[in-house]
């Protein structure tokens, strides 16, 4: 993290504000009164993101969208979009400023990318200059957005749901495909470490986003092939050759940061995935991989995660029981002839879904014993 003084004059090629996380109206407000007579720079994409329909509404109501149309500004449908890299790829090795949570390398579309991170202010001053911009330095009194007492709220387009839902019919094309079952925990994990990967592994690294990747999020089959693609292209189809038996990934120190992405617990598993024994993690995917059955266990001597590799066979004897209780789990390395101390922190209701295979299956069991 960097004043944008120390960066200040360096050229960009595009700044992008929005998308579908954390933005909320006055990230809009503000610089659409920052470029109110002003107009972006000739070499700049000005990428304006709106976060939701309603904020897209609001800006109109309060006489702020036609700022971006007048100045430049290139104006997209509200949603995810180029922050997962779906379309406003930067331009390679060209800097891009975005307002959204996270830079990851290559999440943006574009492989060499630079991406910096900057608040909503720094990226209008910068469009409009073509050079990262302190805002402070522009030459004109800065405007300041005031919080209307009472935003615009449309419910017009909000449908209630059917009276009989099982009488609804869902229309599914061929891309799409209903969610894999995922079976009950069996008493004994005797699995292949397929991969072992480094701290702060995030959730793109695991399963990319991207154009190339996210049409096949309805089609869980199709979408697991991209599995950890950006670490080793070879593991989906090794994990193919485990897929009935199951396997184990070793991670580091927060594991799965980054988006909450839920595919990427849900195409591992459908690979085999069973349990990750890692040094720590990130608390959403932490939570996502118990909701799809796989085993989140940690370290408690984190020395140890060095003495397991690729390709060691590792055992977990009376797992079924272990789970349930407590939370300590010896894990044998059967390769090296050495044990693991490893636990879980999972709550009473977490436990039930690992048991069950999912959270799915254990809502599923619990609607059948109410009927």
């Amino acid at each position: 993290m960097k004043p944008v003084s120390e960066l200040a004059g360096k050229e960009i090629l595009q700044s992008y504000v929005g998308s579908s996380a954390n933005p909320g109206l006055r990230d809009f407000g503000i610089c659409a009164l920052i470029l109110k007579d002003n107009n972006v720079h000739e070499k700049v994409s000005f990428d304006i993101n709106p976060s939701t329909r309603q904020v897209l509404e609001n800006l109109i109501e309060l006489g702020l969208f036609i700022h971006f149309i007048r100045g430049g500004a290139r104006i997209h449908e509200p949603g995810c979009n180029g922050c997962i890299g779906m379309g406003q790829a930067p331009p390679t090795n060209g800097i891009s400023l975005r307002t959204v949570p996270r830079n990851f390398p290559g999440r943006s579309g574009t492989k060499n990318d630079q991406v910096y991170l900057c608040s909503p202010e720094t990226a209008t001053a910068s469009a409009i200059t073509g050079v990262i911009t302190d805002p402070r330095t522009l030459d004109m009194n800065f405007p300041k957005f005031i919080e209307p007492i009472h935003l615009k709220i449309n419910t017009s387009m909000l449908i209630p749901p059917p009276k009989s839902p099982m009488e609804i019919e869902l229309r599914k094309g061929p891309n799409i495909k209903s969610l894999p079952t995922f079976f009950p925990l069996s008493d004994i994990l005797d699995i292949s470490v397929i991969l072992k990967v480094g701290d702060n592994i995030s959730t793109d690294e695991i399963m990319p986003a991207g154009a190339k990747v996210l049409p096949f999020r309805s089609n869980i089959p199709e979408i697991s092939k991209f599995v950890f693609n950006n670490v080793d292209k070879t593991f989906y189809n090794r994990a193919m050759k485990y897929q009935n038996q199951g396997f184990a990934v070793i991670g580091g120190e927060n594991y799965g940061q980054g988006s909450s992405r839920e595919h990427a617990a849900i195409a591992p598993r459908f690979l085999g995935l069973k349990v990750v024994i890692a040094k720590s993690f990130a608390r959403i995917h932490w939570q996502n991989l118990i909701n799809f059955g796989i085993i989140p266990l940690e370290f408690k001597n984190k020395a140890d995660w060095d003495k397991i590799d690729p390709n060691d066979q590792v055992k977990i004897t009376n797992v079924r029981e272990a789970v349930k209780n407590g939370s300590d789990i010896i894990v044998f390395n059967e390769s090296k002839d050495d044990n693991y101390n490893t636990c879980h922190n999972m709550s009473g209701r977490q436990i039930k879904a690992i048991l069950e295979g999912s959270l799915i299956n254990l809502i599923l069991k619990a609607k059948k014993k109410k009927a």
